[in-house]
Order: structure tokens, then sequence, then C-alpha cells
């Protein structure tokens, strides 16, 4: 897994308004109604974890979840981040 380059981060940052990049990994947080709906995302996304082998820093206060994601093994991001960030935002996304 090859480290991306900050300008290759920036440029797929914009399909992701709720990401930001920096310490050397995408961090995002994300509010709900309540705890029960925070830990229920974070339960399905625990799954999406598993199922792609990567696992984020994340901590949970109430019904506020905040992530940052990196590849460990390159001290940075790789196209694995970016993959888990679309997928958690295929979880949170709110409904319309």
């Amino acid at each position: 897994m090859n480290k991306l380059s900050e300008q290759e981060i920036e440029k797929r940052l914009l399909r992701f308004p709720d990401w930001e990049y920096y310490d050397d990994a995408l961090h995002a947080e994300f509010e709900f109604e309540n705890f029960k709906d925070c830990f229920s995302a974070m339960s399905r996304i625990a799954f999406e974890c598993e199922a792609l082998n990567h696992h984020p820093d994340w901590s949970n206060v109430y019904n506020v979840l905040t992530i940052s994601l990196s590849t460990h093994s390159v001290k940075g991001v790789t196209d694995l981040d970016f993959n888990l960030a679309e997928a958690i935002e295929t979880i949170v996304e709110p409904e319309e």
C-alpha cells in the first residue's frame, strides 16, 4: 500500500466535504440525534472496518463520533483510508 501525496489527498477530499486532512490522517466528526443513533452507526461502521481489515482511531462522547483514518504501516493516508471514509459516509449520510 502506497502513501498518497498531499496533492492527491486534497484532490480526493473534494468528494468528502465532512473530512479534513492534517497530522498525516483524515479526520471527521459526526453528530447524531442521540447516543443510541451514534452507537448504532459505530456498530455498522465496525462491520465495514472488519470487511476492509482496516480500523480507525475513533472516539464517542454522547452523540458525537470523532474519527481519524490513516494507514499506520506507511505513516500516512492510502487508498484504504479513502475506501473506509466512503463506507463511513454511506452509513452516516442523513436520510432525505
